[in-house]
C-alpha cells in the first residue's frame, strides 16, 4: 500500500487550492472595482442620477447569484465541474461588456444581472472538494477565501485610481478580461477532477439533501454570517467618521491592515482544527467569538481603537467560519450530490447578504447601531446552541492499494464500496489500482486487504 502523507498537501493539492483561488481573485477582483466607484460615477449615464435605479444595478448581481448558485451546483453534479465553471465565466464576461457597452443605466442593470447569472461558486467549492483530501480542505477553503478578502481590501485603494484613469467603462472590460483570464486559469492549470467514486447508497433527492439536519444547521450558519457581516457595514463607515475623524475616502487605511492582519491570525486555529482533529471544537469557538465580537461592537463603537480591535476579531472569526463551513459541508454531504448541497449552500450565502443590506438597513434608521449589533448578537446567540448541537463529522481518509494479479476486477469495486466504513471506491484496472475514502473510525482494513489479495 502506498498512500500520501496526510500531515502534508499534495503538489496537486497545493496546485488545485492555488489555481482555483485565483480564480476566485480574477472574478472578484473585478466585482469590487465596482464597488467603491459605481454610485458616483454612474451618475454620468442616462437615469444614473436615480439612486433607486443606482441600488437595483449594484444588487441585482446578488438576486441572480442567489437563483442560480443551485442550478449551477447540480448541473456540476451531473455534467462536470470545469464545464460549469468555463460556461459560468463566459456568462459573468458577457455580462461585464455588456456593462462596459451600456448607454444608460437600465443596460447596466441588465449587463450586472448577467454578470450574476455565471453563478459558479457552488461549483467551484465542489471541485475544490473533489481534488483535495478532508484533513485538507478547511486550509483550500480559507486560501479561496482569503482571496476573496484580498481582492476586496485592494479593489478599496485601487478602484479611485482606476476609475481616474480608465472610468466606468474600462473597469467593467477590465473585468470582463478577468473573467476570459480565469477560463484559461480552468483549462490550463487546474487539475482534473478524480474519476468518480462508485458507492453503494441510493439516488439523493434535492429534497433529502435540502431537509438533511446537519447540512441545515451549516447553512443558517452561513445565512447568519454573512447576515450580520452585511448589516453590520451598514453602520461601520459612519462609526469611523464618527469617532475616528477618519473620511470615507479613507477608510481602506483601517481595512487593508484589518484584514491583512485577521489572514496571518486565523490560520493557527485552522492548522489545529485540521491536524488534531478538533473541527468541531474550533468551529464552536469561532461562534462563541462572534457572538462576543458582536457585544464588544454594541457597547465599542463610540471609541476609535475600540471598533478597530473589534473589527480584527470579527475578519478573523469570519474568515474561519468563512473556510470551516463549505469544508464541512463537502465532508457531510452525499458523496453524489456535493454540488447540489454546495448551491443551496451558497443559495442561502447570498440570501444573507441580501437580508442582511436591506435588515440592516431598516434597522440602522429606525434602532440605529445598538439595533444592528443587538439583533447580530441574538442571531449568532441562537447559532451557537445549533452549532454545539452539530454532530462532529467522521474522520476520513483516502487509501490506495494495488490489487494483486490474481483478483478478478469485474465486481471488486462493488464489494470493496459494500464494506463497513468505505465510503467511496474507486478502481483502475489498467493501474491495477484501487482508491478508497474510507471512515477511520469503522472501517475494517482487513478485509479490504483480503479482496485485494484474492484471499477468500
Amino acid at each position: 500500500m502506498s498512500s500520501a502523507n496526510p500531515d502534508r498537501m499534495t503538489r496537486q493539492e497545493l496546485r488545485a487550492g492555488l489555481s482555483l483561488a485565483s480564480i476566485f481573485a480574477l472574478r472578484m477582483l473585478g466585482l469590487f472595482l465596482i464597488l467603491p466607484v459605481f454610485a458616483l460615477a454612474a451618475q454620468k449615464l442616462p437615469g444614473g442620477d436615480n439612486l433607486t435605479l443606482v441600488g437595483v444595478a449594484l444588487g441585482i448581481y446578488g438576486l441572480t447569484q442567489a437563483a442560480l448558485q443551485l442550478p449551477f451546483g447540480m448541473a456540476s453534479d451531473r455534467y462536470g465541474r470545469k464545464k460549469v465553471i468555463v460556461i459560468g465565466l463566459l456568462i459573468f464576461a458577457a455580462g461585464s461588456f455588456m456593462a462596459a457597452a451600456a448607454p444608460d443605466i437600465w443596460w447596466t442593470i441588465v449587463g450586472r444581472a448577467l454578470q450574476g447569472a455565471g453563478a459558479i461558486s457552488a461549483a467551484v467549492t465542489a471541485l475544490a472538494a473533489d481534488l483535495t483530501r478532508e484533513q485538507h480542505r478547511t486550509k483550500v477553503m480559507a486560501l479561496i477565501g482569503s482571496s476573496i478578502g484580498l481582492m476586496f481590501a485592494l479593489s478599496l485603494v485601487a478602484a479611485p485610481a482606476l476609475n481616474a484613469v480608465i472610468g466606468l467603462h474600462g473597469i467593467f472590460i477590465l473585468t470582463g478580461l478577468l473573467a476570459l483570464a480565469a477560463i484559461l486559469l480552468v483549462a490550463k492549470v487546474v487539475p482534473d477532477p478524480p474519476p468518480a467514486g462508485h458507492h453503494d447508497h441510493a439516488p439523493v433527492g434535492f429534497m433529502d439533501v435540502l431537509l438533511n439536519p446537519q447540512l441545515m444547521r451549516l447553512n443558517f450558519g452561513i445565512l447568519t454570517l454573512h447576515f450580520i457581516q452585511m448589516a453590520m457595514f451598514v453602520v461601520v463607515p459612519g462609526a469611523l467618521v464618527a469617532t475616528g475623524d477618519l473620511p470615507v475616502n479613507e477608510h481602506w487605511k483601517v481595512y487593508l491592515p484589518v484584514v491583512l492582519a485577521s489572514f496571518v491570525l486565523m490560520l493557527p486555529p485552522i492548522f489545529y482544527a485540521e491536524r488534531r482533529a478538533r473541527i468541531k471544537p474550533v468551529f464552536v469557538g469561532s461562534v462563541f467569538v462572534l457572538l462576543l465580537a458582536q457585544g464588544g461592537f454594541l457597547y465599542g463603537s463610540s471609541l476609535f481603537n475600540a471598533l478597530v480591535a473589534n473589527l480584527v476579531v470579527f475578519f478573523v472569526v469570519f474568515n474561519i467560519l468563512e473556510a470551516s463551513l463549505p469544508s464541512l459541508v463537502s465532508r457531510i454531504a452525499p458523496p453524489q450530490a456535493k454540488g447540489t448541497a454546495l448551491g443551496i449552500y451558497n443559495t442561502t450565502q447570498s440570501l444573507g447578504l441580501f437580508l442582511g443590506g436591506a435588515v440592516g438597513g431598516v434597522l440602522a434608521k429606525h434602532y440605529g447601531a445598538a439595533g444592528v449589533f443587538g439583533v447580530g448578537i441574538a442571531l449568532a446567540l441562537i447559532w451557537l446552541v445549533i452549532a454545539v448541537t452539530m454532530q462532529a463529522p467522521s474522520v476520513v481518509a483516502l487509501r490506495e492499494f494495488c490489487i494483486q494479479p490474481q483478483v478478478d476486477l469485474e465486481n471488486l469495486r462493488e464489494q470493496l464500496a459494500g464494506l463497513p466504513g468505505v465510503r467511496e471506491a474507486v478502481v483502475e484496472p489498467e493501474k491495477r489500482m484501487a482508491y478508497l475514502k474510507v471512515n477511520l473510525e469503522r472501517w475494517d482494513e482487513r478485509r479490504v486487504r483480503q479482496l485485494i489479495e484474492g484471499e477468500a
